[in-house]
């Protein structure tokens, strides 16, 4: 008997699984490589579907392994005896599988007496580096959300300021209404933008404060917007920071320091590099401007977050770079978004997505960084 990787998951969810098969599923699949093959094990409802698009060597019918362990007694067969025939039909009686994998089900796994051994992320190493047609969808992904951009500068544009109030189409102008022009835009065009950030002055000192309320005149608003693209699966991950009216020095200040940082970052990306000492560098530079991070009254200010991360199918992937990170190859996807925070200031963050290449990095979003829109 031998050792298969097993994944039992809603390919919607779960890029390894979308990653090996290019299927799309909303409901639990059982996906299997053994014997040198991989397969998917469907039932009806997916059947015809997973023959036709499915890029994997075999599709196996559950209703026909049901079936045959009905033939051989078992009146009521489950979802885990489908799994253990099929692996038995392959000689196999270990498994690996994802930290994900669903509990209940390895626990009936075990109980019909296959082994379970997981496998650290990334599952599959090889995602870390982009085929060509990989790379193909995360540049469609970009220039979409480059145009959600442009969508929401027009929008800030056509905005009048009425004293400490942002007006827009009649209306006070809000995160909401911000968001909803560009997660509606990208929606259109078959991207779903999930979590869209658009945070003005304080918020933005929360990294991750989705934004809520009106937006004030004269205060930096970030907006980082991360879409997956429904029909290919891959994302695009960008900030900007723009400020409606006249930013205080200070936030010009932050905003040519993380300017500065970002360029840090390309000049340092390169094949071979540890990820770790790109965060080195960009925290170097900021320091060397004269922003300390630092934490004050229990609150974190300065630049307290990671340089970047890899993007693909999911938002974050391997390699980080940060104080955890990897060797970065030619290839790779990664994000370049240093940020400052402080208190009585806001945010500014600013995020590409670069390409690594042998001899360093490849910008592949195009949208202007100008901090001020009149």
């Amino acid at each position: 008997m031998s050792e298969a990787v097993l994944i039992y998951a809603a390919s919607s969810h779960d890029s390894n699984l979308l990653y090996k098969t290019r299927f799309q599923a909303g409901d639990p699949i059982v996906y299997i490589e053994a014997g040198g093959k991989n397969m998917l094990v469907l039932n009806d409802l997916e059947l015809g579907r997973g023959k036709s698009e499915a890029k994997v060597d075999e599709v196996v019918s559950m209703s026909l392994v049901e079936k045959e362990l009905k033939d051989a007694g078992n009146a009521k067969p489950t979802v885990a005896d489908i799994i253990v025939r099929v692996l038995e039909q392959r000689g196999a009686d270990r498994v690996i599988v994802p930290g994900s994998f669903p509990l209940e089900m390895a626990d009936q796994l075990r109980g019909k007496g296959v082994a379970l051994t997981y496998r650290k992320d990334p599952f599959y190493p090889e995602r870390t580096v982009k085929t060509e047609e990989e790379l193909g969808h995360i540049k469609e992904s970009i220039r979409f959300t480059e145009e959600a951009y442009a969508r929401a500068e027009k929008t800030l544009r056509e905005t009048e300021i009425r004293g400490n109030e942002l007006w827009w189409q009649g209306a006070p102008l809000t995160s909401e209404r911000l968001r909803k022009v560009i997660d509606l835009f990208l929606f259109e065009n078959s991207l779903l933008a999930d979590h869209t950030i658009v945070a003005g002055g304080e918020q933005g000192v929360d990294p991750h404060c989705r934004g809520f309320g009106p937006l004030r005149p004269h205060q930096p608003i970030i907006l980082d917007v991360f879409p997956k693209n429904l029909k290919t699966g891959y994302v695009a991950d960008m900030t900007r920071t723009w400020v409606k009216g006249k930013a205080t020095a200070e936030v010009k200040r932050m905003d040519a320091a993380v300017k500065a940082a970002c360029e840090t970052a390309f000049r340092t990306i390169k094949a071979g590099v540890e990820s770790t000492d790109v965060h080195k560098a960009v925290q170097k530079t900021i320091e060397d401007l004269g922003f300390k991070t630092e934490t004050i009254d229990g609150k974190p200010q300065g630049f307290f977050h990671g340089t970047g991360h890899g993007i693909g199918l999911d938002v974050h992937e391997s390699p980080g770079m940060g104080k955890r990170g990897a060797p970065l190859k030619a290839g790779m996807v990664v994000t370049v978004e240093p940020g400052l925070y402080y208190p009585g200031h806001g945010g500014v963050r600013i995020e590409d997505d670069v390409l690594v290449t042998k001899d360093g990095c490849t910008n592949l979003c195009t949208y202007h960084k100008t901090l001020e829109i009149p």
